[in-house]
């Protein structure tokens, strides 16, 4: 299987964090001019996500101009396009990209809140930025919603 790797523009720092969650490498390109992230999307082999679509034309077959304002949609899109699946083991930090590792309660009690030690047993921690994440009850509403998103993707590429 192809691994997708994305970079998305400064207009879709949600759709990033929504794709990294879902497990997919994706870059947030902040404060970058067209060609810094043309440039940066050919040397790491991204693909180019972008509400520019300028870019998304330079960017030829690397790149998808994203038609929606609605995250949702967004997420729709690229799931359609790319063929996305959720893969819950590879999630990947929100915030940075970074990979995570799971650490036991003992290795992070010092920088969690004592309510979320009493009902967790297992934490991730970020590779590089050392934010640290659980699985408590928001945890079924992000896949409530990845689980809306591939299913409606699933019905817009049915046979009509």
């Amino acid at each position: 299987m192809v691994e997708r790797k994305f970079l998305a523009d400064e207009m879709l720092g949600s759709l990033a964090r929504w794709l990294r969650i879902m497990g997919y490498d994706t870059s947030y390109a902040r404060d970058m001019a067209d060609n810094d992230i043309l440039s940066q999307a050919q040397k790491e082999g991204r693909i180019i996500l972008t509400r520019d679509r300028q870019l998304a034309e330079r960017a030829s077959m690397d790149g998808m101009f994203i038609q929606s304002d609605d995250d949702a949609e967004q997420l729709r899109q690229v799931i359609r396009r790319y063929a996305l699946y959720f893969d819950e083991e590879s999630t990947r930090c929100a915030r940075c990209n970074g990979l995570l590792s799971i650490k036991q309660r003992s290795e992070v009690e010092s920088r969690v809140p004592p309510r979320v030690l009493e009902r967790q047993e297992e934490f991730q921690v970020c590779s590089l930025c050392g934010q640290i994440y659980w699985k408590g009850t928001h945890w079924r509403d992000i896949r409530k919603r990845i689980a809306l998103a591939l299913d409606r993707a699933r019905v817009d590429n049915s046979p009509r």
